[in-house]
């Protein structure tokens, strides 16, 4: 899942080196907190979010697959 991530998000980015993906499990599920450089967060969170939806709806539809819940976060 977090390949499928990095991925996605490093095809997005000018800066792919700078992309850092972390992943801790929750209670509720796992947590995938994603950083990229300043210059690139914008393009991750696209016009009205679409951008960050879109990454949200892919990761859910392949976590439904797996029977699993996940959480996807940018980090700041």
């Amino acid at each position: 899942m977090k390949d499928f991530l990095k991925f996605l998000i490093t095809n997005i980015v000018d800066q792919e080196k700078a992309v850092t993906i972390e992943e801790s499990e929750e209670e509720n599920g796992t947590v995938y907190l994603i950083d990229v450089a300043e210059e690139d967060r914008g393009r991750i969170i696209g016009k009205e979010g679409k951008i960050i939806y879109a990454l949200r709806s892919l990761l859910n539809i392949k976590a439904q697959k797996e029977n699993k819940q996940v959480f996807l976060r940018l980090n700041f």
